[in-house]
């Protein structure tokens, strides 16, 4: 027998990149379909028998190198609702089951189908081969396989051990890495006496030759699938706030869209069905319900979150408005002014913000019976902002008013149930024909022709040959992938500071992709970055209900409050965690004003304090520096391309941290006036000027980063990247920081960002 590793070459040679083609096991003789994946070198195959025979069975392999934890396939190409198959190695065997998944956590035993391991099943020292005989496998209770069709399987390979390797049914964690490819499964049939030779175990290669029911295409020996990817309008990588302003705006405009999301589902429209079992019954998921926000950071399944950036980053349908705290601040006119490095042509954003607002107004009343829940905090800290003159309004209705002010947290919730772009761009863009949303589908780089974009290249083949999404002539590409996201996709596209490019070119798999030298365009990408720096301080008040510190929402909420939210959207889980905003401007030694943000809600993330104290009773108001910050810090990527900051953007200018200390201190001025205030952290041996210059960086993170493709210096004054023809970056990479929390900013600015685009001439 050939060793497993030159069944890994003999596929790579026949097996058409991104598109599943016929090639022979030499250990077996059994002629599959399927494909050999380039980056980790796994070989996914299938074969089933005659198509009139009425079997509900195939033949398939998993061959996979040695350092392949575990890798599975869906044969649908999906996760939910459909047959999964897993293996990995456990000493000179091969452990594999059939699995299932009703939502997007762990999939569980398969009751159905019946799995053989067929004898060429090894284990060596290179490889491990699993071939198998799947059974009762291609219909199911809730739904089936067409083999007389075209389809898109995919395959999952992870580098994390199962938990218990002996066990079929063992746990593990998420795959590492995914994909997809096409596969014409009417041409993957056998005659009736082949099968039937090989399913008994039996070897040899194929008496009979099955005629294919499609058009197909010769490519040396084998036969592949003819495969024409569908040309878009626009290209737009990524489905959070900014792209989906775009994507709604550009099909509006008639032009066919394609949104390449690389996460899956969020809230219920979206498709999402993840939620605590309390909402039985309900069409909500977890991101639907505003009073769940505080679980994102303890579920012990956090899929949303990317795996490849090192900060908290949402990879799902909606980005960072489907997992954030909702709050939700019309735009200051300060936000699009040259002082906040914008071009003059910026600067009359009302008509913009104006649409926005028609889309997603927002609320400070959430529950759909208007009254407000869990309020004590409010009615403290209105007393302590109060008595440092601050005045209580209606905080969008008055966007440029931001000193010494304070009001009722407004949030983009919409009947008791989170809102943000999703329900208001991505429900009018889903209902045109000439509008599509691939998810799963992760964005590598654009291709090039020198300055013209010619495409987008995916890990998804099911897309375009190579997993390469064209563009129609005079097409255009937008990046809406974040401040991380998009910038690591200009790195890996041969556009940004040269040691980062260098780093892609010393990637095995991505340095190929990228264009000659020649074509590299040197912009500042990853430079100019700013998040709020924030500080926590922890309080008591006998008044003060924490809400258990939030701990038991997922679980087992207080009954009362799931009902009332059940039953008509009331209550206090119609609300995220805040409770109250305030902002100061502030002036510092260097004559440059800076404006201060607080938000204020029950509980608190952590405390430090050698003194007893009550948490039953504990609140955090959080402090941020906002618009004015002169701290600017660099993200990047390693040589794994995993995107990171590489300078960290708090207090590089000492004159930020003065302000910030002096803010504090006097926001702790007014406690007198407070019965029963009490400080908890910092405690009342630290001072506040040793408290925030020993304050952790890690915890200094608001995950408001902004600014890594910066107008004017990455991108021009209709967000084209310089130095290109046909591609634009529309999201929180290009601005300063805003007055407030961005998401408000962000989708005026993406809504200013797609007319200027759309009126660009030569465009589609």
């Amino acid at each position: 027998m050939l060793p497993l590793v030159a069944l890994g070459v003999a596929v790579l040679v026949t097996a058409v990149a991104g598109q599943g083609a016929q090639y022979i096991d030499p250990d077996n003789g059994i002629t599959f379909w399927g494909i050999t994946d380039a980056v980790h070198k796994v070989t996914y195959g299938y074969i089933f028998p005659p198509a009139d025979s009425g079997s509900t069975e195939f033949i398939g392999e998993i061959v996979a190198p040695i350092d392949t934890a575990w890798a599975g396939v869906s044969p649908k190409g999906a996760m939910l609702q459909t047959i999964l198959l897993v293996a990995w190695a456990n000493g000179n065997s091969v452990v594999s089951s059939a699995r299932f998944a009703t939502d997007y956590v762990l999939p569980t035993a398969m009751s159905g189908p019946v799995l053989t391991n067929l004898p060429t099943t090894t284990v060596n020292a290179t490889h491990w081969k699993w071939v198998y005989r799947c059974q009762n496998c291609t219909t199911w209770s809730t739904g089936s396989l067409n083999t007389n069709s075209s389809g898109a399987p995919a395959w999952v390979w992870s580098s994390a051990p199962v938990d218990d390797p002996s066990d079929p049914q063992s746990t593990f964690e998420e795959h590492t890495d995914f994909g997809f490819y096409g596969l014409d499964f009417s041409s993957a049939h056998t005659s009736q006496a082949d099968y039937d030779n090989w399913a008994a175990g039996g070897t040899g290669t194929p008496t009979t030759t099955i005629a294919s029911t499609t058009t197909t295409t010769t490519t040396g020996p084998t036969a592949s699938v003819a495969f024409q990817a569908t040309p878009y309008d626009y290209i737009i990588v990524g489905a959070g706030p900014g792209g989906l302003v775009a994507a709604d705006r550009l099909s509006e405009a008639g032009k066919k869209v394609i949104v390449i999301e690389r996460g899956g589902p969020s809230t219920w429209e979206t498709g999402g069905r993840y939620a605590p079992d309390w909402t039985a019954g309900q069409d909500v998921t977890k991101f639907d319900v505003p009073g769940l926000f505080e679980s994102m950071f303890s579920d012990s399944n956090p899929f949303w979150w990317c795996k490849d950036i090192t900060v908290f980053a949402g990879c799902l349908i909606g980005g960072g408005t489907s997992i954030n705290g909702g709050l939700y601040w019309y735009p200051a006119d300060s936000d699009f002014t040259a002082v906040n490095g914008w071009p003059s042509s910026w600067a009359n954003h009302n008509a913009y913000t104006n649409k926005l607002k028609a889309k997603l107004p927002s609320t400070d009343h959430p529950s759909t019976d208007g009254k407000r829940y869990l309020e004590q905090t409010y009615t403290v800290a209105s007393a302590l902002l109060a008595a440092e003159g601050y005045q209580g309004i209606t905080i969008n209705d008055n966007p440029n008013f931001k000193d010494h002010v304070y009001g009722y947290s407004a949030y983009n919730f919409q009947n008791g149930q989170r809102a943000g772009p999703v329900a208001g761009y991505l429900r009018t863009a889903k209902a045109r024909s000439n509008f599509v949303l691939k998810q799963y589908t992760y964005a590598l780089n654009v291709e090039r022709d020198g300055s013209t974009i010619t495409g987008v290249r995916t890990n998804d083949s099911s897309v375009g040959p190579n997993g390469i999404v064209t563009l129609n002539p005079n097409g255009r590409v937008i990046l809406s992938a974040g401040s991380f996201g998009s910038a690591r996709i200009l790195y890996r596209s041969g556009i940004g500071p040269t040691d980062m490019i260098s780093l892609v070119q010393g990637d095995a798999t991505a340095g190929p992709l990228l264009p000659d030298q020649s074509d590299w365009i040197n912009l500042p990408v990853g430079y100019n970055v700013s998040d709020n720096p924030s500080i926590n301080l922890v309080f008591t008040h006998p008044s003060v209900d924490s809400y258990d510190n939030w701990d038991d929402i997922w679980t087992d909420p207080r009954t009362d409050d799931a009902s009332m939210y059940n039953s008509n959207r009331t209550g206090v889980f119609a609300q995220a965690s805040p409770r109250l905003n305030f902002w100061r401007a502030y002036g510092g030694s260097d004559k440059k004003t800076r404006y201060l943000q607080g938000t204020v809600r029950p509980g608190a993330a952590s405390w430090s304090t050698t003194y007893p104290f009550n948490q039953t009773q504990m609140f955090t108001i959080t402090v941020y520096l906002s618009t004015g910050i002169t701290s600017r810090g660099r993200i990047g990527i390693d040589a794994a391309l995993t995107a990171r900051p590489l300078v960290n953007p708090w207090f590089t200018d000492p004159v930020d941290k003065a302000v910030i200390i002096t803010a504090i201190n006097d926001l702790l001025g007014g406690m007198s006036n407070v019965t029963g205030l009490t400080l908890v952290t910092p405690d009342k041996d630290t001072s506040i000027t040793d408290y925030v210059n020993t304050y952790p960086a890690a915890s200094l993170n608001s995950n408001h980063w902004v600014g890594s493709n910066s107008i004017g210096a990455v991108v021009d004054e209709n967000t084209k990247v310089i130095g290109t023809d046909n591609l634009f970056v529309i999201d929180v990479s290009i601005p300063s920081m805003p007055m407030g929390n961005p998401q408000g900013a962000i989708m005026s600015m993406a809504e200013q960002a797609v007319a200027r685009v759309l009126a660009l001439s030569g465009g589609p």
